[in-house]
């Protein structure tokens, strides 16, 4: 078992050394040609102004934008997974990320007509009021559908609805900041600043470490509520949280990136196959990494694959990850049929 426990922690190590490969890699990734020496230069200060610019000024908040909002994508999916017992259960299918879509975005015009321009930790609460109601809707259904199947679906038309309004909201916009949510609306790391890297690190930070500081709680809720309340755990309390988390969660990729689809449903399943396991322990840091990865790379394509223009970060990951979550469906109907 301590074996086993070791191999595990070993391959969380090989794929963080992946994740700084592929950091390093999108660093030089782009128009602008920059080789792997005027990289290692801004570690003396030798580089030029203009090539230190292009990778700390655009370049760099952008990637850490990727990694820190696209683990936290993959665990808030993780925790609405062992939340709802559902492996196709996450923040873009049950649509907690089209509602914070849409009150940002309503957030947004409200201030915009009357001057003012929303701040980032607005945005974040903004989408955080969005998730809860979502989570909030999703949660009144459970009480009266039993089969999550069905539950999974309603929150598949939550969404839908909400992405409409949102869509309707920015199309007959007049001013040409809200036209601008267009692309935001879409999902994409374009335009990120390192304040925003900082506020967003602060709140998946939190959220993080209350995970992992429950991390033994949700490991015995995974077994079943009973299991659970036989071991001291407040299942009430502990599944506030659960949701409270995810949406936080949720709320911080959405405030700065827009809605990404299926980084949350496919990635735990991709990390529960790699490490062999579902303990929270090891899967709340495995999902974070992989999640990053994950989102780093589907944001290089985005914005290189057909350069100058640029694809939206859900429209990658769409095509690379809908795969995952079908064949997902294909083996769970399989296991009920058997």
């Amino acid at each position: 078992m301590r074996n086993k426990t070791q191999g595990q922690i070993f391959v969380i190590f090989i794929i963080t050394v992946v994740m700084i490969a592929i950091t390093v890699f999108s660093m030089l990734l782009g128009s602008a040609e920059i080789g792997l020496s005027d990289f290692f230069k801004l570690f003396n200060g030798s580089t030029d102004e203009f090539t230190g610019n292009i990778l700390l000024s655009i370049r760099l908040p952008r990637i850490l934008a990727a990694i820190i909002l696209g683990g936290a994508l993959s665990v808030s999916g993780f925790l609405l997974q062992i939340f709802f017992g559902n492996p196709i259960a996450g923040p873009y299918v049950l649509g907690v990320s089209s509602s914070a879509k849409l009150v940002v975005a309503l957030t947004m015009v409200l201030l915009l007509e009357n001057g003012l321009v929303i701040s980032s930790f607005g945005m974040i609460v903004a989408a955080f009021a969005g998730s809860i109601l979502s989570m909030g809707v999703v949660l009144l259904l459970a009480d009266r559908i039993r089969n999550m199947s069905l539950l999974v679906v309603c929150g598949v038309m939550i969404g839908y609805i909400c992405s409409a309004i949102t869509d309707f909201i920015v199309c007959f916009a007049d001013d040409s900041n809200i036209v601008n949510l267009h692309n935001w609306s879409l999902g994409s790391f374009s335009g990120t600043t390192i304040e925003h890297v900082r506020i967003s690190l602060v709140f998946v930070v939190i959220c993080l470490v209350l995970a992992f500081m429950l991390s033994k709680p949700i490991g015995a809720y995974q077994l079943g509520e009973a299991y659970a309340q036989n071991m001291g755990v407040n299942i009430k309390a502990l599944r506030i949280v659960l949701i409270l988390t995810s949406s936080l969660l949720t709320a911080t990729v959405t405030a700065f990136a827009g809605p990404i689809s299926f980084v949350g449903i496919a990635v735990p399943h991709i990390m529960r196959g790699i490490l062999k396991t579902a303990k929270p322990i090891l899967m709340i840091p495995a999902c974070f990494i992989g999640g990053a990865i994950i989102t780093l790379f589907c944001d290089d394509v985005a914005r290189c694959a057909f350069a100058p223009t640029e694809l939206s970060i859900s429209s990658v990951t769409a095509v690379f990850l809908s795969p995952i979550v079908i064949y997902l469906l294909i083996r769970r109907g399989k296991k009920n049929n058997g």
